[in-house]
């Protein structure tokens, strides 16, 4: 304050430290005091011990004999900056990589993944999104403007209830499916959690498949005012993809027929597989005629 009334209010020394009541022998004083073996200990602890804290570095000073207190001690910590928390890499456990396999039946894998976009006034907004890998059918998409792994849960407890338990789901290394919450939850349900390698987004290409076809139908079709938007279009969408959307993948029929399908030639098969004779005749095939475009079932007798 002395230096900038000088400055700019051009006034004698004298008559700025008069001002702010100050001594002029404080202005001119200048410390003797030599903290350099105290940052060079202090650098040293945290390079060996980067966990540690002021309180930690403190004892290990007194047990090693020196005589600085606690209030040098945490001048000169500050000083450095040790106070402030240091960003570690995160590391991700090794994941065994896995196919991408078709399961033979729905709820036997849900693939789960996070999309995020942005309202017209810029805040940002996340959507969870889950599919059913049997048949590409959407679970649930939310949108919420966080999604903790406790909402992650939320969100799974709300599917489960209206379409069933999954024996296994297939997500990435995000914080959400990685934290405990999530990881208890699902283990407590009996829920395989699947993951991914890290950078190996395919190895989840179901979902990820998915998300750009919603991305493209919704996220950049339109823009939201507010995140009430989004679910009401969003909820419209669901119904129109999963009712009336062909899917090449699944011959050109919608999810819910596949499903449909695929349950009414699972009875068909239960019905005439009593019905079935063995055939004198050794290594003779018996076809079983079933209208799901994709699946033919091969009898030998």
């Amino acid at each position: 304050m002395v230096a900038y009334l000088k400055e700019f209010y051009e006034v004698s020394l004298t008559r700025a430290c008069k001002t702010l009541m100050f001594a002029k022998s404080m202005y001119y004083y200048r410390s003797v005091k030599d903290d350099s073996e105290v940052i060079d200990k202090l650098l040293e602890l945290s390079e060996a011990k980067p966990r540690e804290g002021q309180d930690k570095y403190y004892q290990l000073l007194r047990l090693q004999g020196y005589p600085w207190n606690k209030k040098r001690v945490r001048r000169v910590y500050l000083m450095l900056g040790l106070n402030l928390r240091r960003e570690t890499k995160k590391r991700v456990p090794k994941r065994v990589k896995e196919p991408l396999s078709l399961p033979e039946r729905p709820n036997k894998v849900w693939s789960l993944d996070f999309m995020s976009d942005s309202l017209l006034h810029g805040r940002r907004f996340r959507t969870f999104d889950v599919i059913d890998d049997f048949n590409r059918k959407v679970i649930s998409i939310e949108a919420e403007f966080s999604f903790p792994a406790l909402g992650a849960v939320q969100a799974m407890k709300r599917a489960i209830g209206e379409h069933g338990k999954p024996e296994k789901v297939r997500a990435d290394n995000g914080p959400e499916f990685m934290a405990l919450d999530f990881s208890r939850w699902c283990k407590a349900q009996g829920i395989e959690i699947q993951y991914i390698q890290p950078g190996k987004p395919m190895q989840n290409g179901f979902v990820e498949r998915f998300d750009r076809t919603y991305r493209q139908d919704i996220l950049d079709a339109h823009i939201f005012e507010d995140i009430s938007q989004v679910r009401i279009l969003t909820e419209k969408w669901i119904k129109d993809y999963n009712k009336e959307r062909p899917h090449e993948a699944l011959g050109g029929i919608t999810p819910e027929r596949y499903e449909r399908e695929f349950a009414s030639s699972k009875l068909a098969w239960k019905n005439n597989k009593s019905r079935l004779k063995p055939s004198p005749k050794k290594g003779r095939v018996t076809l079983l005629k079933i209208n799901l475009p994709s699946l033919i079932v091969i009898v030998k007798t």
